[in-house]
């Protein structure tokens, strides 16, 4: 699905998630059933999905690591679809450079980086190494609570 200039402009209005439809349909001089359309299009299309978003570096507990994984195999799209269902992961990109997949995973007391490795990417056939990074202070990072 594109997003035309129409469907960006409701999707910079819902970065405050509270602003209400017909706000936006307001401030954009649309009829607000035209926001509601076009938002559910884009939901259904998956183009948009609207949730809550947390600051990690906020919950007690919660730790965030980055984690670069060199595969075994070319077959990047499948074990990166692999990966995004391991309990933790926030997201997962195919890359460029030194690494096939990044991602990004959240850990809490009880489920820590070894039951992640142990628990989780063990099942994972074909990976061939990983690098941690653990992210000790981020910026603007904002993810939906996966824990």
């Amino acid at each position: 699905m594109e997003l035309d200039e129409l469907n960006l402009s409701i999707l910079k209005s819902l970065k405050n998630g509270r602003k209400s439809l017909k706000e936006i349909a307001d401030s954009l001089s649309v009829a607000e059933n035209t926001v509601r359309s076009r938002l559910n299009r884009m939901t259904e299309n998956g183009a948009v999905d609207i949730l809550a978003l947390v600051d990690p570096g906020k919950i007690d507990g919660c730790q965030t690591v980055i984690i670069g994984i060199k595969l075994g195999t070319m077959d990047l799209v499948s074990k990166g679809e692999e990966f995004s269902r391991l309990r933790g992961v926030v997201n997962v990109c195919v890359v460029t450079g030194q690494y096939d997949l990044i991602a990004t995973v959240l850990l809490k007391a009880g489920f820590g980086l070894l039951e992640f490795y142990t628990q989780e990417v063990s099942r994972i056939k074909l990976v061939q190494s990983v690098e941690t990074f653990v992210v000790y202070k981020s910026y603007n990072l904002m993810v939906p609570y996966v824990l």
